[in-house]
């Protein structure tokens, strides 16, 4: 498995698979072919279908500047390696051609055809949960100290960069207000949340105080802000909701919620080796049901809870968001992505609440929801895989 570093990215919204990947990846083509001429970017599948209401175009030429390029919408092309690809052309007089098939597999991580690579190394040699959860119990590690001694001391200084910026996004989501941009005419609805959650009951204004942080960083993605991948920009809300929320609570320490990143990082990794963090290839489950999965695992680290505890926690989390589809209304990721934040917040701590105990009796491991989530995301047709014809977005007016 890769790094942590590339699970938890910082960038700005609102996607990481339509705008962090055709970004990374026209910085790539730029650095190999800036002598160019003209450029040419073709978008197929799903980053044709909804790139611009993610914006896809107006990133890609923020990345060449001044250089010529044009940005081309293949909504006709079938049968595609990867429902996010995209071809890059560099032409020069008197030269043939030169160009770039690459996929955005999710996350802001993107493959350059025909090289078989993912930025950045294996650091981890297990790559299933049951593998993880082995090696720990034989070595008496929680999974926050198996990643810090896979990864080295380093990584916790940059789960602090991540945890920093994770709260700056709620603060900064909770102070604003108006209409997100995009057309819909989608008023923010974090401090409205926020402000309305006294005067219910115990239970309830928990509730509300969640979905307001998840809100909160959901419309900053929704708007162009600075926000986590976690593990994606579109599901970026869930796993700060959740640990804001509990520090809050029971005045955690920063070092603890750090600890909770590392073991939320190990459990959205496991997805994103053997499945896919990718809306546009396995649908909504595979984000905010990834991000679920963290958030509960995140939050059993907090509480204490034991390896069975924890993976229990992610499974239940991720497997009642089985079949889950992404239908972005006229591709923006608003309706219904900001709610689907605050539900998968909700619902991560309920999941962990049900683990406390149920987990002596559970029968399905968390390698075994993670395998059936990819294979019912490929099942799904792709109406509903980010393409915005399907749905939510095709009965939406």
């Amino acid at each position: 498995m890769k790094s942590l570093r590339n699970l938890y990215k910082i960038g700005v919204g609102p996607s990481s698979s339509h705008t962090m990947g055709p970004v990374k990846a026209s910085e790539r083509f730029l650095a190999e072919h800036g002598d160019c001429d003209s450029y040419t970017v073709t978008l197929f599948g799903s980053l044709a279908m909804t790139g611009k209401g993610h914006g896809t175009d107006v990133a890609i030429k923020r990345v060449f500047g001044n250089r010529p390029v044009t940005v081309l919408f293949d909504k006709q092309t079938k049968c595609l390696v990867h429902p996010n690809t995209m071809e890059l052309v560099g032409s020069k007089a008197g030269c043939e051609d030169v160009r770039m098939q690459v996929f955005s597999i999710g996350g802001g991580d993107i493959m350059v055809a025909g090289e078989n690579f993912v930025e950045g190394a294996d650091v981890y040699e297990q790559s299933t949960f049951q593998q993880i959860k082995d090696y720990c119990k034989q070595h008496d590690l929680r999974l926050y100290q198996y990643a810090v001694g896979c990864e080295g001391e380093q990584i916790v200084d940059y789960m602090k960069q991540i945890w920093a910026v994770m709260q700056r996004c709620v603060v900064e989501g909770l102070s604003q207000e108006g209409e997100l941009p995009g057309g819909l005419g989608v008023q923010r609805r974090a401090k409205k949340l926020l402000n309305e959650s006294n005067d219910i009951t115990r239970h309830t204004r928990r509730d509300r105080i969640v979905a307001a942080y998840a809100f909160a960083v959901g419309e900053q993605n929704a708007s162009g802000g600075t926000v986590v991948t976690a593990p994606t920009c579109g599901s970026s809300g869930v796993l700060p909701a959740v640990l804001v929320y509990a520090k809050q609570q029971q005045d955690y320490t920063d070092e603890q919620i750090c600890q909770a990143l590392l073991t939320a990082g190990v459990v959205g990794n496991v997805v994103k080796t053997n499945a896919s963090i990718s809306g546009a290839e396995c649908g909504c489950q595979a984000e905010i049901g990834t991000a679920c999965a963290m958030a509960a695992a995140a939050l059993a680290e907090l509480y204490g809870m034991t390896l069975d505890e924890i993976e229990y926690s992610a499974e239940v989390a991720l497997e009642h968001q089985l079949g889950l589809t992404c239908d972005p209304v006229n591709g923006l990721v608003q309706i219904p992505c900001i709610e689907r934040n605050a539900v998968g917040a909700m619902r991560a701590i309920n999941a962990v609440s049900l683990a406390t105990f149920l987990a002596d009796s559970r029968k399905i491991s968390f390698d075994t929801v993670v395998a059936v989530m990819y294979e019912t995301g490929k099942d799904i047709s792709e109406k509903y895989r980010e393409t915005a014809v399907g749905g939510l977005a095709k009965i939406y007016k």
